[in-house]
């Protein structure tokens, strides 16, 4: 397992077109190859992000037991979005063989949801937390919460010259990897436009899309975004069963 260190809404608006190319990458039958770092990254239609030369599977925002969390305010959703979530991270898991499993903050939806899973979802969790050295980074949602369940809590994860953390740092940052934001793609084609998740990155650094399955999305167009972006960003937007990088200047803001 690699070395774990622990250092020390606005309203959105087209965001301006890059000052340079598009981040070098390559389109591998339903991925996305990039090279961040060190390290070659790929980026799959699922919403994960694979490490090959570190047996590495990363996922951000799962907000388990969202559900529930609503429910106990009176707003009642189908209490099966933790299970759709494990199903999808089990085929993952099974298809990869990953010797470690990341999951970049906010895994449950606040700190009270480990103790309201299912026991067949903590079950099928807990199996396979079991299988590879999992790591789960604090997020703003849920702390340390996850840690009753098993694996190990750190608030932020070195891999070689990556930096995975749950909130992006303002600023430049080369190498980092993080979640918190929920980036969505809103892009037009054939008369009619679409928006779905995305992987954010301008090359230097990437931001996850949320792979929970009521978790919600923050355009790239939204101001938030500049502080991590400046020059521009390229959106690899989730298809159904693949993943299409879509230029900064196609973006479209909500």
């Amino acid at each position: 397992m690699p070395m774990l260190h622990r250092p020390a809404a606005k309203p959105a608006r087209p965001r301006r077109k890059p000052a340079g190319a598009p981040p070098p990458m390559a389109i591998a039958g339903a991925n996305v190859e990039l090279r961040l770092g060190d390290m070659l990254l790929t980026a799959l239609p699922e919403g994960a992000l694979w490490l090959g030369e570190a047996k590495t599977l990363i996922v951000s925002d799962l907000h388990f037991e969202k559900g529930s969390a609503y429910a106990l305010r009176g707003q009642m959703l189908p209490p099966y979005d933790t299970h759709a979530a494990l199903a999808r991270l089990q085929a993952l898991i099974e298809r990869l063989a990953p010797e470690i499993v990341v999951s970049l903050g906010d895994s449950f939806h606040d700190g009270g949801g480990p103790a309201r899973m299912a026991a067949r979802d903590r079950a099928l969790l807990q199996s396979m937390i079991a299988r590879c050295d999992w790591v789960w980074v604090e997020g703003n949602h849920d702390g340390r919460a996850a840690e009753t369940l098993g694996g190990a809590v750190r608030e932020t994860l070195h891999i070689g010259a990556l930096v995975l953390r749950h909130e992006p740092a303002e600023g430049p940052a080369p190498g980092e990897i993080a979640g918190h934001l929920h980036p969505c793609a809103k892009v037009s084609g054939r008369g009619r436009s679409v928006r779905r998740r995305c992987f954010a990155t301008d090359g230097a650094r990437l931001v996850m899309p949320a792979f929970g399955a009521f978790a919600g999305g923050l355009n790239v167009c939204d101001v938030a975004y500049a502080p991590i972006f400046a020059d521009g960003v390229t959106a690899l937007v989730l298809g159904k069963d693949r993943v299409l990088p879509v230029a900064s200047e196609r973006l479209l803001a909500d």
